[in-house]
């Protein structure tokens, strides 16, 4: 595992080069800090995130690391990510360049606005934020936006890049909110296309609201054995009242979630998504290894009294069962090679 001294650790996301993997990661400390140089008081986990940068780490093998200068910080000058910069995905780009597009939040809106925004690197540490890719924004057209329902804020972040299947161009997932249906069950995924990572256009929605999510977050999509699987995290206190009322059949208290689908776009049963883990682990991310062997990773999220953990957890086994359902497996420790 990944567990840092005094440092929440939670969302997390993948490079890798085919000789080592990058995990860049949510962080913040767990203590204050007297002017003395004294640590005081452990902070309240649930005010992590306008404390956030993005940690860096890297391992030949995924169980462990060796963790480097951080990769991202919120932006000193008025930006909109000037109050935290929150979770994304990096992909490598046809000019060799590694592109990371994560989430950022501002001072000015009160954090309530979420962007994507991007930054480009020549070797995985050194990270520039790029001025001239203006942050996507949710598409009004096709998107909630600020103060259009009783949801707290503006959803739309977690960016995840992939290339596109047929070899034209990228997309984007994105956790988002639908324009219509109930305030606390419009959770969709976004979605997003590019030629050439600069330029984006948004898209319709890929889901349905009504599945009874106010978010599908995290998400990522993955061909995991030939077979085309999206991956969303929802907790209990973001499920619809409905779904809430259905107890245990209706998916208990939350966790990461797995969608099978028919391609790489769906269509999308989010109303059906089997739950592949309890609200213990979070942030869930599938991971091949050099053997073509699948992986699940995710962070620690709460312990058994359902306090806050914050550390990356190992490895998991990644299998199809018969019912095409999917099941993890804990490892006993280094097994990818």
């Amino acid at each position: 595992m990944l567990q840092l001294a005094d440092t929440w650790t939670w969302d997390f996301w993948i490079a890798d080069t085919g000789d080592e993997y990058h995990i860049y990661f949510l962080k913040a400390s767990k203590v204050y800090h007297s002017p003395d140089g004294r640590k005081d008081l452990v902070r309240n986990p649930d005010g992590r995130h306008t404390r956030t940068s993005v940690g860096h780490a890297v391992s030949t093998d995924l169980f462990n690391w060796t963790v480097c200068e951080d990769a991202m910080a919120p932006s000193d000058e008025e930006a909109f990510d000037d109050l935290a910069t929150w979770t994304g995905s990096v992909i490598k780009g046809p000019d060799s360049l590694w592109y990371m597009f994560y989430t950022g939040i501002s001072y000015r809106e009160g954090g309530l606005v979420q962007r994507i925004g991007l930054a480009t690197s020549e070797d995985l540490y050194t990270w520039e934020k790029r001025r001239d890719f203006a942050p996507l924004a949710a598409d009004a057209r096709m998107y909630e936006k600020l103060g259009e329902s009783t949801w707290p804020n503006e959803t739309w972040r977690d960016p995840w890049v992939f290339p596109d299947p047929e070899g034209v161009g990228w997309h984007m997932f994105i956790t988002a909110r639908a324009k219509t249906g109930v305030d606390d069950d419009r959770g969709v995924v976004g979605h997003a296309v590019s030629y050439d990572l600069l330029n984006w256009e948004i898209q319709p929605p890929l889901s349905e609201p009504g599945a009874g999510f106010g978010d599908l977050e995290v998400t990522q999509m993955s061909m995991v054995d030939g077979r085309p699987v999206l991956l969303f995290s929802c907790l209990s206190r973001e499920f619809s009242i409905v779904r809430r009322s259905a107890g245990e059949s209706g998916g208990g208290k939350g966790g990461v979630w797995a969608v099978p689908a028919e391609s790489m776009f769906g269509p999308f049963d989010i109303y059906n998504a089997q739950l592949i883990t309890d609200d213990k682990l979070y942030s869930g991310r599938m991971i091949q290894n050099r053997d073509s062997q699948w992986y699940f990773m995710a962070f620690a999220n709460d312990d058994e009294k359902g306090n806050f953990v914050g550390h990356l957890a190992d490895p998991m086994l990644v299998t199809w069962q018969a019912d095409g359902s999917i099941a993890l497996k804990a490892l006993a420790g280094p097994q990818l090679v």
